[in-house]
């Protein structure tokens, strides 16, 4: 059984996921990350991979894919860094990128990797819908792995339900059309948007993510889907504390943890 779905059939409710961006704020720190991550109680991790051009993103992890390539990471190297990672811990990791870095590396190649450092699935945000169903959906069907879609406020409910249909482990809900960014609550129209979701009762999970940055906001998305996803305001921590260890311990503080 893919680690994704073992997560989900065994918790139901406030699944805490957390991205970062590998080689951030440091090129060895990917690791470290993780394993702190997964010490302290997170439910599953979304491993960034830096890119020149991260649209979907807001300028805090925009600056932190700078650094990390600044510091020379590449895929290559991520995957190189991720050897060994299962002997640590047993969570699910997912690879979230943009597609480019992905085509360069070829995509049966990047599922291969995935597989042999144990990484259970994807989440590629430039990633066309048709061309996932055309170009990798078949391959990642090969090799057990998952692509993680994302939604929007303005994603129509035919939109929803073929993503659903065609996809497995979550749906990813972005909380707002706009990038990445922690915001201290949500407004009347966004806790609308997470109802009607929910009333439509899809196969899949969902988790929410953009915009979670402290209890309040990781309870009000919790009411609404399996878990919600904290990005930003953890790569903020990462780059203004002493150690890995010390962001971690101030994430935990922020989310009541």
């Amino acid at each position: 059984m893919n680690r994704i779905d073992k997560l989900f059939a065994g918790k139901k409710r406030d699944i805490f996921s957390v991205y970062f961006t590998a080689g951030f704020p440091h090129f060895d720190d990917t690791v470290p990350v993780i394993t702190e991550l997964a010490a302290r109680g997170v439910d599953m991790i979304e491993v960034g991979i830096p890119f020149s051009d991260p649209m979907a993103d807001g300028p805090v992890i925009q600056q932190s894919s700078t650094v990390s390539l600044n510091n020379g990471m590449t895929l290559r190297k991520l995957f190189a860094q991720l050897e060994g990672v299962r002997e640590k811990v047993d969570i699910p990791l997912i690879m979230m990128g943009y597609l480019n870095p992905i085509m360069q590396y070829g995509v049966e190649n990047f599922c291969k990797s995935c597989v042999a450092v144990g990484v259970d699935g994807m989440i590629i945000p430039d990633l066309p819908f048709a061309d996932y169903l055309r170009d990798f959906k078949p391959v990642l069907e090969r090799y057990g792995l998952y692509c993680i879609m994302l939604i929007t406020p303005e994603t129509s409910e035919e939109r929803i339900r073929l993503i659903d249909e065609h996809t497995s482990g979550f749906i990813y809900m972005v909380s707002t059309a706009s990038t990445t960014g922690a915001k201290d609550s949500f407004d009347a129209r966004t806790l609308e948007y997470f109802g009607r979701v929910n009333a439509m009762n899809l196969r899949n999970p969902r988790m929410i993510g953009f915009g979670i940055s402290n209890k309040a906001t990781f309870d009000a998305a919790s009411e609404h889907a399996a878990g919600a996803i904290i990005g930003s305001a953890f790569v903020r921590l990462l780059g203004e504390s002493s150690s890995v260890k010390e962001a971690v311990a101030g994430l935990a503080a922020k989310i009541g943890r």
